[in-house]
């Protein structure tokens, strides 16, 4: 039987994805309430492949496993041949042979691809150039955390079409919910996602329009990891689109604010916003944590 894989926020139902959220908040109360759960995954093993680095998704998916009773093994561009020598095909065969899940944090999404089909484990995709769904679901969590489902909602990204904008298209096209997408021209979502999401999502060039009324306001860097020779055209480029407190006064009165970090304080954020009361980036962050738990969970225990 062929593994399940998440490597775009579409290889779960909707079903799914609540049940995930779900179990998320509930490992999470657990972990609060000193109740160990280091008996989900004992004697597990999660492989994990940087091309990418990040402080985030390497503490979340190393100390998630080992919560829930597994070991994580990390994995840098020098301790692997993924792409460099050895055929990204005979690395998956190789390296799920031996472990029980596999994570890549990586740029092409083609890379994620190619290793899960020859691979006989569940692979995670920890972040590529076209995806960053894991994320999602932290984000998600939060949500769900404060307001409840977000069926129904409107969401505001304000910035690049990037990966997490991506991601974000792809949930308001599962769990339906409407997103509007602030960014600057040139800047826009890949063609082939929002043709594939066009029914929950807009695109707009008036960062006032998307926050509108919106119960949720997403941001992120300007200039992602990878970005950084074109960080003086993206400030130029996204100056009209800054979220300060002006820009979430048009959304509703209890619309929450999001950012997956790391923030450039007063580039794409104010300062006062990133620490204000309706930020929720410290939980979005911490969920990172509980998120991932209840993802491995479902993906090797589906696999067993």
């Amino acid at each position: 039987m062929n593994p399940r894989h998440f490597l775009s926020f579409l290889d779960l139902s909707a079903e799914e994805t609540r049940a995930v959220l779900h179990r998320a908040i509930e490992l999470k109360r657990q972990l609060k309430a000193g109740e160990h759960h280091d008996d989900l995954l004992r004697g597990k093993t999660l492989g994990m492949i940087f091309e990418k680095s990040s402080t985030r998704t390497r503490v979340s998916f190393e100390v998630g496993m080992q919560q829930l009773g597994g070991n994580a093994l990390f994995l840098s561009p020098r301790d692997t041949q993924l792409g460099r020598g050895e055929p990204i095909e005979d690395t998956a065969r190789v390296l799920s042979r031996m472990v029980d899940c596999v994570m890549i944090r990586t740029y092409e999404h083609e890379k994620v691809e190619l290793f899960a089909r020859h691979s006989s484990v569940p692979v995670i995709n920890g972040l590529t150039d076209l995806e960053h769904p894991a994320q999602l679901l932290a984000d998600l969590q939060t949500f769900f955390e404060y307001r409840g489902d977000i069926r129904g909602k409107r969401v505001a990204w304000i910035g690049d079409g990037n990966n997490m904008c991506h991601s974000y298209m792809y949930a308001a096209h599962l769990l339906g919910f409407e997103l509007v997408a602030a960014c600057p021209e040139g800047y826009d979502p890949e063609a082939s996602v929002l043709e594939a999401t066009r029914d929950h999502v807009s695109v707009t060039r008036d960062a006032g329009e998307a926050a509108a009324g919106a119960d949720l306001v997403v941001t992120d860097v300007w200039a992602s990891m990878g970005q950084e020779q074109e960080k003086s055209a993206r400030r130029q480029a996204f100056a009209g689109f800054f979220v300060d407190q002006a820009l979430m006064d048009r959304a509703q009165p209890d619309a929450l604010f999001m950012h997956c970090l790391p923030a450039h304080r007063e580039e794409e954020v104010a300062t006062d916003v990133l620490e204000g009361p309706q930020s929720v980036v410290w939980d979005e962050a911490e969920n990172r944590l509980h998120a991932q738990k209840a993802l491995m969970e479902f993906l090797v225990r589906a696999a067993d």
